[in-house]
């Protein structure tokens, strides 16, 4: 019995630790003591930009996105450039993000309800969940706790954002190194149903792919006229939906395109490239994705988690753009 009970210990411990890896810290519910009203702040604050700008959940998104993929889920890509630092914030990939007011506007009502202890990397990974939400998108949870990170260079955003560019090994392997596998790939693509594109992120797919003037083949013939109507040759101005007719509305028909070859960046071609990734994109878009939300939700809950600085780590920003 002794025995038993001695083995029934041991295994508890071990379950305590995997899940304390796994969850790195985080809970849900983290600032239930501290700051009890910070996630009502949050969703009240983004309801109020979202409901007269439907396109912020795109662009929240993106940036939590673009956030969790260089240094981890940290905050890093809201900080401001210096005199003496270019931050993430001026990479190329990052300049055309948008929706930093809303964080900040969160930011500046949380601390005036508790100050110094809610993180921006927990108001932008909230803020993403909650306006995807707002839009008749997933909801998934996400365990708060993260610290703010203090480092932030524009190297890194080169460095660790896949480029629309990217064929799907490159793909495989950037989200690979960030603990994310081929079917999150498939997945978190799938981001791509809302929100818009600059043509400069897909105009050399009409009209100079392998440097001889020509259109990659691998995109639909008859969509090319409609893109190029839009979407000149240089043209670093004009925007594209991503997902024409419902890019407000967060759904699956970003698979039907894909299996239409009618994806926008070569990016979202390259998932008919996989056995995989193609298989999860006939499958969503020959089913009106039935278990895209559900899947969605999972891909995300792993995001969110990514390289998060935790307890001592890091810091607590008064203003998420400047490091304490």
């Amino acid at each position: 019995m002794g025995s038993t009970l001695k083995y029934l210990s041991i295994l508890v411990l071990v379950f305590l630790v995997v899940d304390s890896a796994n969850g790195q810290g985080l809970k849900l519910g983290f600032y239930a003591k501290s700051c009890p009203k910070a996630e009502s702040i949050i969703h009240k604050t983004v309801a109020s930009y979202v409901s007269f700008n439907p396109t912020f959940p795109a662009a929240l998104l993106r940036m939590h996105f673009h956030d969790c993929f260089v240094r981890g889920c940290d905050g890093s890509v809201l900080l401001n450039s210096t005199s003496t630092n270019q931050t993430e914030k001026a990479a190329i990939p990052n300049l055309s993000l948008r929706g930093f007011s809303i964080i900040d506007a969160a930011k500046a009502a949380i601390e005036k309800e508790c100050p110094g202890v809610v993180s921006c990397a927990d108001i932008l990974a909230l803020s993403a969940r909650d306006s995807v939400a707002m839009i008749k998108g997933p909801w998934w949870n996400v365990p708060t706790g993260r610290r703010d990170g203090r480092v932030s260079t524009i190297g890194d955003a080169f460095i660790h954002l896949p480029p629309p560019f990217f064929n799907v090994t490159q793909l495989k392997a950037s989200f690979a190194s960030k603990g994310l596998d081929a079917k999150d790939l498939a997945v978190l693509s799938g981001g791509h149903t809302i929100g818009i594109a600059n043509c400069a992120g897909f105009s050399q797919r009409l009209y100079n792919f392998t440097g001889k003037g020509d259109t990659d083949p691998t995109l639909d013939s008859e969509y090319v006229p409609r893109l190029k109507s839009k979407c000149k040759p240089n043209d670093f101005v004009t925007t594209a939906e991503m997902d024409p007719g419902s890019f407000k509305t967060f759904d699956s028909s970003y698979y039907k395109l894909v299996a239409k070859r009618r994806g926008l960046f070569t990016s979202d071609a390259a998932l008919l490239n996989d056995p995989e990734t193609k298989a999860y994109v006939r499958s969503q878009a020959s089913n009106n994705g039935p278990t895209f939300f559900k899947d969605f939700a999972v891909s995300m809950e792993k995001m969110n988690t990514i390289e998060v600085l935790t307890g001592n780590d890091g810091e607590i920003r008064k203003h998420c753009a400047f490091i304490n």
